[in-house]
């Protein structure tokens, strides 16, 4: 008599959660290498910013008990309240915000600093998601379907480059353009955005000195290496330092108080002059998976019928890709520098919360949808 074996049932995506616990552990440990001495020139402690970044992750490992247990719908049900309270935020922290280098970004609360553009940008999906979930064919068949959601993200990003923040706001740009082309939206009505698009960016590089600075230091920035041209030519210079294998863990020279935001916005740099071209292509390849596996997600949930899980997944892998395409871009000398993390690796409380509990809305999205899956199949006898 043969014995029938029960097939072992997963309801969550484990190659999702062990690249996400890869790059954590990898972004924790660069940070502690490339905070060492800026920690101790700002605040005598070489540990500052590590012990700061490993509060981050604690917190965010209790908070995921929590996330994780939030049922899909109750993100749907609740995303315009979560968009109002992020526009909110946006207006305090004009108000009352924290300046650094002449930027209002941060709200400080005790020995939090929350970055609301960090919470935008998730709540504006949220909305977007749930937008596409009721209004999908008026999306399809109207401009106003069109128009209305990308409205919304006009008047957060009005909010935003009066911080200023262009990184954020071409993140969500870019995100909802490509949700909207996904849902199917006509190709004349992309045309009409991304052109007036594009003269507002022209005209707000055009009437800010310190923005046609940038662009014309992106493109020579050889011409002034000690003015404008700083930071781009000691991030090249630390990445032609890694060759291939890099210098070793520890062993970076231009995080000797050298390279401005080692530890933050340039710290691929630094991934690069440490563990030289290999640790960077597999840095670029864990994110690449992990924005794959939340578009197979997403297509997964959208063939359910799950529109808003779908769409939502899908924005998320987005959101991740355009993020890491732009660092890396400000890094390597493709793009004009931008204020933008590389997603689970820079240092940034806000940064590295948000996109975990976005990891955490992407898992739970997949365990629902194994879990239909699951329940929809018969019962072996």
């Amino acid at each position: 008599m043969k014995k029938s074996k029960k097939k072992q049932i997963i309801l969550y995506d484990r190659l999702l959660v062990w690249l996400t616990l890869a790059l954590c552990i990898t972004g924790l440990i660069m940070v502690i290498s490339t905070s060492i001495p800026i920690g101790q020139s700002l605040y005598k402690d070489p540990f500052f910013f590590a012990k700061r970044e490993i509060f981050y992750f604690i917190l965010i490992f209790l908070l995921s008990f929590v996330f994780l247990r939030i049922p899909v719908v109750f993100w749907k049900e609740n995303s315009n309240i979560i968009l109002i309270f992020s526009t909110l935020l946006l207006i305090f922290v004009l108000l009352i915000g924290k300046s650094v280098h002449g930027s209002y970004r941060w709200i400080s609360i005790g020995v939090l600093h929350i970055q609301p553009a960090e919470i935008c940008k998730i709540s504006s999906f949220l909305y977007i998601s749930n937008y596409l979930s009721r209004k999908i064919k008026e999306v399809h068949n109207k401009f106003w379907g069109f128009f209305k959601p990308m409205s919304i993200i006009a008047i957060q990003s009005i909010l935003l480059l009066a911080e200023p923040d262009l990184g954020t706001v071409v993140v969500l740009f870019l995100t909802t353009l490509s949700i909207l082309f996904l849902s199917g939206a006509k190709i004349k009505q992309f045309f009409s955005i991304i052109l007036l698009v594009l003269l507002v960016v022209i005209f707000l590089i055009l009437t800010k000195p310190y923005r046609i600075n940038r662009i014309l230091s992106f493109w020579n920035p050889w011409k002034d290496p000690f003015g404008n041209g700083y930071q781009l030519t000691q991030s090249l210079i630390a990445l032609g330092r890694g060759h291939f294998f890099g210098q070793g863990l520890g062993n970076s020279i231009q995080k000797l108080n050298y390279l401005p935001e080692a530890h933050s916005d340039f710290i691929f740099s630094i991934i690069g002059e440490e563990l030289g071209y290999i640790g960077c292509f597999l840095i670029l390849l864990t994110i690449f998976i992990i924005s794959f596996r939340a578009m197979y997600i997403g297509q997964k949930s959208l063939e359910k019928k799950q529109i808003f899980s779908g769409f939502l997944a899908c924005s998320i892998g987005l959101w991740f890709s355009f993020q890491t395409l732009i660092n890396i871009g400000a890094v390597t000398g493709i793009l004009p520098t931008k204020g933008l993390t590389l997603p689970l690796i820079s240092y940034g409380g806000s940064s590295l919360i948000i996109n975990l509990i976005a990891i955490c809305i992407l898992l739970r999205i997949d365990f629902e949808l194994r879990l239909s899956e699951n329940q929809a199949l018969p019962k072996e006898n």
